[in-house]
């Protein structure tokens, strides 16, 4: 129970040394909980959420219909749609996924998002985003990174303060996946969209959408996530040793359509109070 009285600044400072000192200790389940919390946290303070009910709901939906062909999961998935004009989506520690307004925008059907989703999911589920956590701490951003785990156990306004401003450099972090992991995750999104009754085939259109852009620059996405030829033969592969995709939703009768026109609506609200 929270009792209102903010620790001593000695018992703060006591805190970071242990997390220095113990730095190359994984961060186990417990942890990545509440630094998913601050990262949440974080998030609201730099970025333009969209809290449109009907928006949130139908991202969340598809969401946990795809985490429950996970299996048992340690985390509480959460799901967050971004106003952002940039195809993105990124994953925070302990299951907060966050979809861009963008890549909602350029999925040409709702499979496509779910692929999307489905792979956030994976590099939470395989715990990518602990391992990235991990490594991060021997670095500079690191350093950074783990003054938010100090807030979250100090609990003092002096960590949250330091924090502030290393959110968006904590996403690049967190979010720069290897071959290996961008592999496992992809394997990941196969299975559970094709036992949610997705068309996993989505993922594969929507990599092939994002590697039509890149000539243009290439989208936020394609530099955390990149969607090399290999990932897309290999995904191609993945998908032809499952029995049958045939019957796989790769639509759901308009109402992602729906959301899209409704983003419209929302967005032009938000571009109008960005001004």
């Amino acid at each position: 129970m929270a009792t209102g009285l903010a620790p001593s600044r000695g018992w703060a400072s006591a805190v970071v040394a242990v997390l220095l000192l113990t730095a190359c200790a994984p961060i186990n389940v417990s942890q990545e909980r509440e630094l998913g919390l601050q990262f949440e946290r974080q998030m609201r303070n730099e970025l333009a959420f969209v809290y449109d009910r009907v928006i949130v709901d139908y991202v969340r939906e598809m969401g946990e219909e795809l985490v429950a062909q996970a299996g048992p999961q340690p985390f509480t998935y959460r799901f967050y749609v971004v106003y952002d004009d940039e195809i993105n989506a990124f994953a925070g520690p302990a299951g907060h996924i966050y979809v861009h307004t963008e890549t909602i925008q350029k999925a040409r059907n709702a499979s496509e998002l779910a692929g999307v989703i489905a792979h956030e999911v994976g590099h939470v589920a395989e715990r990518h985003i602990a391992e990235n956590y991990n490594r991060s701490r021997n670095t500079q951003i690191g350093a950074d990174v783990l003054t938010l785990g100090a807030s979250i156990l100090g609990g003092g306004m002096a960590g949250d303060a330091a924090a502030l401003g290393t959110g968006l450099a904590a996403i690049g972090l967190l979010n720069s996946f290897g071959r290996e992991a961008e592999r496992e995750s992809d394997v990941f999104a196969v299975r559970v969209m094709a036992g949610a009754g997705w068309d996993p085939n989505g993922l594969l259109t929507f990599f092939e959408l994002l590697r039509h852009e890149e000539p243009r620059g290439g989208p936020t996405f394609l530099s955390s996530h990149p969607a090399t030829a290999d990932r897309i033969v290999a995904t191609r592969a993945e998908i032809a040793m499952l029995d049958s995709v045939g019957g796989l939703r790769e639509n759901d009768g308009g109402r992602f359509e729906i959301i899209q026109r409704r983003i419209d609506l929302v967005t032009g609200r938000y571009r109008l109070r960005r001004r």
